[in-house]
């Protein structure tokens, strides 16, 4: 397992008892809600030369910039052009804050009772992956924005941003 490989601890599943869900593409996905600063209308984005592929652009939400990923490509979804209905997820990732771009920010869920099971318990190779619960909409996949970005791109993304700062 990637874990292992890497000598990491092993994933455990999120515990915090509240869940940000949001769709792509008619999909449903989830954020641990203490991870997320606001939900925002889709709005322009600036190009950010030599970010990462992921990157969109960048947001200027109240004086800050912020880098907007593109979580259709994460995830290898059919990509699109971004819509007025679309909307940011403003979230913190270790240090730094991003703005994903979903198809809408469906609810917040409370965990309770559900049973969250370690992303390794199914299926190898889910490193950005808390966990996985079942919901009465089906699979609910929990993302760790930890690992959204790789090194590599995290480390392109702050040479990118240091241009524009």
């Amino acid at each position: 397992m990637l874990h292992q490989l890497l000598r990491l601890p092993p994933r455990r599943p999120p515990t915090t008892p509240h869940l940000l869900i949001f769709t792509l593409d008619r999909q449903r996905f989830a954020l641990r809600l203490d991870t997320v600063q606001r939900v925002v209308r889709a709005a322009a984005i600036t190009p950010l030369p030599e970010a990462p592929a992921i990157v969109l652009g960048i947001l200027d939400l109240q004086g800050q910039v912020i880098p907007v990923i593109n979580m259709r490509k994460r995830f290898r979804l059919p990509e699109r052009g971004v819509s007025c209905d679309d909307q940011f997820v403003v979230a913190r990732s270790g240090t730094r804050t991003l703005a994903l771009l979903v198809d809408s920010a469906e609810s917040v869920m409370e965990q309770g009772d559900l049973a969250v099971l370690a992303p390794d318990d199914i299926l190898t190779g889910m490193a950005f992956l808390e966990g996985v619960t079942q919901t009465d909409q089906g699979l609910l996949l929990i993302h760790d924005l930890e690992t959204l970005l790789f090194a590599a791109e995290e480390e392109l993304l702050a040479q990118a941003l240091e241009q524009v700062q």
